[in-house]
């Protein structure tokens, strides 16, 4: 009898945990780039000025709280989530792109 299924839960669990942190960063990246809407929107329609700085600083916090955690995680999950983002902001544009059209 031998337990070679059970030597590739280490890469299962690795591969799991990168999916984790990519879908992470891509819900990250949806809340990140619509608060960038919000806050181009609130200086464009002359909003209130500390509303606007707090969202700012609220998004960079955000941002940049949960890409330090994930670098403490290694630089796969840092990776999986800043992709996460990217993926995250094209999709957000070209939702904002049909919107405006």
């Amino acid at each position: 009898m031998t337990f070679d299924s059970f030597g590739s839960l280490q890469n299962g669990a690795l591969w799991l945990g990168l999916a984790a942190h990519l879908a992470a960063g891509g819900v990250l990246g949806v809340v990140y780039f619509r608060a960038l809407w919000w806050n181009v929107r609130l200086f464009a329609q002359g909003g209130r000025v500390t509303t606007a700085i707090a969202l700012t600083i609220g998004r960079f916090v955000l941002l940049g709280g949960l890409l330090g955690l994930a670098s403490l995680e290694g630089a796969l999950p840092l990776l999986a989530m800043a992709l996460g983002v990217l993926i995250a902001r094209a999709a957000v544009l070209r939702r904002f792109r049909e919107a405006s059209q």
